[in-house]
């Protein structure tokens, strides 16, 4: 084999462990003289173009130890549970390595709470959330919920399982303050006005089912027939725009009353939005 077979053997695995081709040595070495390897952890190499692509880094990493768990932000990349740059790989291992981009956590992982996605072990959904609360707050266990990966109870039995971690009492109060299962940010905060009120009889994210379409109801009042909508940070894409007002328009036609609240409305004038929905149950509870 070539050094050209050697390196398009490389483009086509993603990485090459030098360990199991003893006979590649000299042409490994050389392809990383030539800058057409690049090494990523002890005997793990891949080409320049692919060293920062997350999923060649988690796979090197997997392909390092393959009896390591990769955690937090990799494992959340690697199930597709949350998108975006990834700065360092995280892995649960009994190796010991410093390189640039991965960093080695002395844990162990329970048995229950570990998974495979593509043949390399990782963190479940729940325990996954769970340790993003560290860098993302509440937004990991948030996505979680939303995208219906974990349930709150298997969130607490992933807490419960990894006992006595640092920062377990964060994640608990997060986990406390998650038991409406908001699905987002902006959620999150809106619970906690309507707690903070003392505002009782809603119900989060409610299926109702119109003209044969689903909708999940952010906040609603289902005796009253009063919704609460929220706008979070992310609703300026048109497409979603316009889908929030045809969702409106069928509730509306449906008999429920609906408020609509921003993310700067939450944050800014929490006590308006208060009143407002005071008012509204007020509304629906006169007679006709």
């Amino acid at each position: 084999m070539n050094h050209d077979e050697v390196a398009l053997l490389v483009r086509q695995r993603g990485v090459i462990d030098r360990r199991r081709h003893p006979d590649l040595a000299g042409r490994i070495d050389w392809l990383v003289r030539t800058d057409r390897l690049v090494r990523l952890l002890p005997s793990i190499y891949t080409t320049p173009e692919a060293a920062q692509d997350p999923a060649i880094r988690i796979l090197a990493a997997a392909t390092w130890d393959p009896d390591a768990v990769i955690t937090g932000p990799a494992a959340a990349r690697l199930t597709d549970l949350v998108q975006g740059s990834l700065s360092c790989v995280t892995l649960a291992s009994r190796r010991r390595t410093r390189q640039p981009g991965f960093r080695i956590e002395r844990r162990t992982v329970p048995a229950d709470l570990i998974m495979e996605k593509e043949g390399i072990r990782c963190t479940t959904p729940a325990l996954t959330a769970l340790d993003l609360c560290s860098t993302l707050g509440g937004d990991g266990i948030d996505a979680v919920l939303r995208s219906r990966r974990a349930t709150l109870a298997q969130l607490w039995d992933a807490l419960r399982l990894t006992a006595c971690r640092s920062g377990n009492g964060d994640r608990r109060r997060l986990l406390l303050d998650s038991r409406s299962k908001p699905w987002s940010a902006a959620e999150r905060r809106a619970h906690r006005l309507l707690r903070a009120a003392r505002i009782e009889g809603w119900i989060a994210n409610l299926r109702v089912e119109l003209h044969g379409q689903v909708y999940y109801l952010d906040i609603a009042f289902p005796k009253l027939r009063v919704v609460v909508e929220i706008d979070g940070r992310g609703h300026a894409d048109p497409q979603q725009f316009a889908w929030d007002r045809i969702r409106q328009n069928d509730l509306v036609l449906d008999g429920w009353l609906v408020l609509r609240f921003t993310w700067s409305m939450i944050t800014e004038t929490p006590e308006a939005v208060v009143v407002a929905v005071i008012k509204a149950l007020e509304l629906r509870q006169q007679p006709v």
